[in-house]
């Protein structure tokens, strides 16, 4: 396969790169502001490094040729999700994975609803809702990603995954562990399709995230 990762140069991008460098022989697309220079120390025959904002769809789309999967690691308006919707349905790019937040639906329910609401506002009226109508409305193979408050621990690769519909209650999860259910999705490991999923730490049914 061939994977443009949108956003390549955060701390996700960078593990869903090594992951596939690692665990899979796809070839790579690494888009994002400086990612030329930012991510230097992983170019290679399977890895091209492009420049550009979100909002250059012009240089998305001049680099979509042959990719099969598009991963916006990067939790975005609708003024940037709407555009870019557009240049993958008309290249033929179906798969698309995107980066979300909870509460989209007023799912965020438990110890951890008071907590989260207070910190994020009413996320079901943000452009971020707006962004994921936009998605679910398209013609992809989608999967959002409504993640939850993030951390670091290497080798926690624990999610618990909830579906539309399902309460979401974890207040935490590991960046390795989104990253590796990030690579699952990619490699066809994780099988879902035109759906969109909670991802959160198993157990974790937190009044707040255990580092507040």
């Amino acid at each position: 396969m061939k994977v443009m990762i949108l956003g390549a140069a955060g701390q996700i991008g960078r593990m869903v790169t090594q992951n596939l460098l690692d665990q899979t022989d796809d070839e790579l697309v690494l888009y994002g502001r400086n990612v030329t220079s930012r991510l230097s120390d992983v170019k290679s025959s399977r890895v091209t490094l492009v420049d550009g904002t979100f909002q250059d769809v012009t240089t998305i789309k001049a680099n979509l040729t042959d990719v099969d999967a598009v991963y916006l690691s990067f939790v975005a308006n609708d003024d940037i999700v709407g555009p870019l919707v557009k240049t993958l349905e008309e290249t033929g790019v179906k798969r698309f994975i995107a980066a979300n937040v909870p509460d989209l639906y007023q799912e965020v329910s438990g110890k951890f609803q008071s907590w989260y609401r207070e910190h994020t506002g009413i996320v079901w009226e943000t452009p971020y809702k707006k962004s994921a109508d936009i998605i679910e409305n398209s013609q992809l193979d989608y999967i959002i990603l409504r993640i939850t408050w993030l951390y670091n621990q290497d080798g926690n690769t624990a999610v618990h995954v909830t579906k539309k519909g399902e309460p979401f209650t974890e207040a935490q999860v590991t960046r390795q562990a989104v990253s590796q259910f990030v690579t699952d999705l990619l490699s066809g490991k994780a099988d879902y399709h035109r759906e969109s999923l909670g991802l959160g730490e198993p157990g974790a049914d937190f009044a707040k995230p255990s580092f507040y």
